[in-house]
């Protein structure tokens, strides 16, 4: 009976020490330090804000265009007897050298024809003043004679006639020399439309050709650049020359640049665009004004153009990488954590961004992009970043 007592009370007796163990080493444990570490910061890269004297520039896009671009017209008709190698697409055109002949025969006879008539009349003015000499000798006494009497009508007459037939064989000298067909500048031929034997009339188009003294490019400007270059609408450059504007395009896998002058803007605005329009002069662009790999500034480009504006000494410089939405600027401030700060921008390139006011030179600027930003988070700049 005993045994059985103890066999069930012993049982109880091990849990209910182990629960009062329990408890009292629960009761009499250390409280658990509390940790006061702030979160860890977050690694950023930096750059420093610059106080420098900054020359604003205007980024653009424009295609290159022949000053002179004119049809090439027949003044005179006729067969085509001689072209020249260099009337193709693409041939060389010189001042003075003729692309094409004309046959001249009718030309040349036309011109004797012109010279014997001006001959006739100088021969009948010779005789119209002999004619007058003879009546003004025969009516020296005659205060009555009339003008018709003294042969002074038949004189103006003889004279007219002598005129016409000078302006007749200008005119046949004219023609003759039509027959050649020249240009008066230098170019390349873009198209050509009659060939060796065939009949052209008067107003015939023989071909198109561009000059290649200057070419234009026209670049469109939008407000803001338009600020940026400081200049009215209307402007024409000086004598000294206007702002340089660098321009750049890629053919045949290469970066070509070409150097050129902004010689004036157009006095309004186009409508449907509400753009203003800056012409661009490069002289000879194929022959001095090549770029560095021999590549001319060819008639039908597509270029981008960067202008130099007006310089700006009051402003900031940083990054564009550290330009925010909104016109932003995220900083680490003096006490190690992101500042968010607005910021007046005044002009903003693939680059760097100018800026006027909400930055002072010196402060540091973060580049790198930051995940869920929240102001005061804190911040570590990476070493060896511009700050």
């Amino acid at each position: 009976m005993a045994g059985k007592f103890v066999r069930i009370i012993a049982p109880v007796a091990v849990l209910a020490v182990s629960i009062g163990g329990y408890a009292l080493l629960q009761a009499t444990r250390p409280a658990p330090e509390k940790s006061e570490r702030a979160p860890r910061p977050t690694s950023v890269h930096t750059a420093t804000v610059e106080k420098k004297l900054t020359a604003l520039e205007v980024l653009t896009q424009g295609e290159v265009r022949s000053r002179t671009e004119i049809d090439l017209i027949s003044q005179v008709g006729g067969r085509v007897i001689e072209v020249s190698g260099e009337f193709i697409e693409g041939g060389r055109v010189e001042p003075g050298v003729p692309l094409l002949k004309i046959e001249d025969t009718d030309y040349r006879l036309a011109l004797g024809e012109a010279q014997a008539r001006l001959a006739d009349a100088e021969l009948a003015v010779q005789q119209a003043l002999a004619d007058q000499d003879v009546a003004r000798k025969q009516l020296r006494n005659d205060k009555s004679a009339s003008d018709l009497a003294l042969k002074k009508p038949q004189v103006t007459q003889a004279r007219a006639l002598r005129e016409a037939a000078q302006a007749r064989l200008k005119q046949a000298q004219l023609n003759l020399q039509r027959t050649n067909v020249s240009l008066p500048f230098s170019g390349r031929v873009a198209a050509t439309h009659v060939h060796l034997g065939q009949f052209v009339t008067p107003g015939s188009a023989l071909g198109k050709v561009f000059g290649t003294e200057v070419v234009e490019v026209r670049l469109p400007l939008n407000n803001p650049q338009l600020a940026s270059l400081g200049l009215p609408i209307g402007y024409i450059a000086p004598d000294s020359g206007g702002l340089p504007v660098f321009l750049s395009t890629q053919i045949a896998g290469a970066l070509h640049q070409w150097q050129g002058t902004l010689v004036r803007l157009d006095a309004s605005v186009d409508p449907d665009t509400r753009m203003l329009f800056a012409s661009v002069e490069v002289k000879d662009p194929y022959g001095a004004a090549v770029s560095p790999q021999g590549m001319p500034l060819a008639v039908g480009l597509f270029v981008d153009a960067r202008i130099q504006g007006r310089k700006m000494e009051q402003v900031v410089s940083i990054p564009a990488s550290a330009l925010r939405a909104g016109n932003s600027v995220f900083l680490i401030n003096k006490r190690g954590v992101l500042e968010i700060r607005p910021v007046q921008v005044v002009q903003s390139s693939r680059d760097q961004a100018v800026i006027s006011a909400g930055l002072k030179p010196g402060e540091q600027v973060v580049i790198s992009a930051i995940r869920n930003p929240v102001q005061g988070m804190a911040l570590v700049a990476l070493q060896g970043d511009g700050g």
